[in-house]
C-alpha cells in the first residue's frame, strides 16, 4: 500500500512539474511572442512602411509564432507534436491549393504596398477600369469613378497589367488637335491659339505650350496644341480650350472642316 502511495505521489510529482513547465512556456513564449512583434511594428514604422502592410505583418508574425509556443507546450506535456506537424503542412497545402486567386492577390497587394505605384488619392488606370483609389487592401484596391460608381479590382489583375498613374507628378500635358480648312490662314489660326493659352491663367508658362502643324490631313490641316497644366486643372482647362477654340475660330471665319463624302451619278442616256 505504501509502494503505491509513494508510485502515485511520484507520478503526480512528475506530471505536476510537467504541466507547471508546460503552463510557463505558453505564457512566457506568449509574453515572447508579442514582445517579438511590438518590436517588429516599431522598426516597420521607423521605416515607413504603409499602416496596412504593418497591421497584416505583425499579426502574421504573431501567429506563426504562437504556433511554435503551443508546439512547445504540447512537447512538454509529452505528446508527440509530428503528427500534428504534419497535420499543419498538409491543411496549409490544401488551403494553398484551394486559394491560389486569393493568394495571388494577396501577394500581390503586399507588393504594391512595399513598392508604391499609387497612393490613396490618385486617379490611375489598371486592369481595364479607372478611377481614384479609395483605398488599398491586402486582396483588393477600390476605384472610385468620375461618375462615383465604386469598383473592387483584385490586386492579382492590376499588377499583372499596366498602370497609369494620372496624378503621380504635379503637372501634365494637354495633347489637342484642332483642323483647319486648306483655304484658312495658317499663320493667324495659330495667333488666335497663343492669344487663348495666354489668356487662361492656368497655363504654365514653363515649360511653354508647344503649337505647330500636326500633320495635312485628306480635308484639314491638323494643328497640334501642347499646353502644359497643373495636373488639378487638367479636365475643366481641356473643356475650356475646346469651347474658346471653337468660339474664336468661327468668330474669325476659319473654317473647322469634318468629314464630308461625295457621291457622283453616272446616268447612261439610251440611244
Amino acid at each position: 500500500m505504501d509502494t503505491l502511495l509513494q508510485d502515485a505521489q511520484n507520478i503526480a510529482t512528475e506530471y505536476g512539474i510537467s504541466i507547471i513547465a508546460a503552463i510557463a512556456i505558453f505564457f512566457v513564449g506568449k509574453w515572447l511572442a508579442r514582445l517579438l512583434c511590438n518590436a517588429l511594428e516599431r522598426l516597420m514604422q521607423r521605416a515607413k512602411v504603409d499602416a496596412t502592410l504593418i497591421s497584416f505583418g505583425t499579426n502574421l508574425a504573431y501567429a506563426i509564432l504562437m504556433i511554435f509556443v503551443v508546439l512547445a507546450t504540447l512537447n512538454q506535456l509529452g505528446i508527440q507534436t509530428t503528427s500534428f506537424i504534419a497535420i499543419i503542412g498538409a491543411a496549409g497545402l490544401a488551403v494553398g491549393l484551394a486559394m491560389q486567386d486569393s493568394l495571388s492577390n494577396f501577394s500581390a497587394g503586399v507588393m504594391m504596398i512595399i513598392f508604391r505605384p499609387f497612393k490613396k488619392g490618385d486617379f490611375i488606370e489598371a486592369a481595364g477600369a479607372s478611377g481614384t483609389v479609395v483605398d488599398l487592401n491586402i486582396f483588393t484596391t477600390r476605384l472610385k469613378t468620375a461618375d462615383n460608381r465604386v469598383i473592387f479590382v483584385p490586386n492579382g489583375k492590376i499588377l499583372a497589367d499596366s498602370i497609369t498613374n494620372f496624378s503621380a507628378n504635379n503637372t501634365r500635358r494637354i495633347d489637342m488637335v484642332f483642323g483647319i480648312g486648306y483655304d484658312s490662314d495658317i499663320k493667324q489660326a495659330k495667333t488666335i491659339l497663343e492669344d487663348i493659352l495666354k489668356a487662361d491663367e492656368r497655363i504654365l508658362a514653363d515649360p511653354p505650350p508647344t503649337i505647330g502643324v500636326l500633320e495635312l490631313a485628306d480635308s484639314s490641316v491638323n494643328l497640334a496644341v501642347r499646353p502644359w497644366v497643373n495636373t488639378s486643372d487638367y479636365g475643366a482647362t481641356r473643356f475650356d480650350l475646346n469651347e474658346a477654340v471653337k468660339t474664336r475660330f468661327d468668330a474669325a471665319g476659319i473654317d473647322i472642316p469634318y468629314p464630308q463624302t461625295e457621291i457622283h451619278l453616272n446616268r447612261k442616256v439610251a440611244d
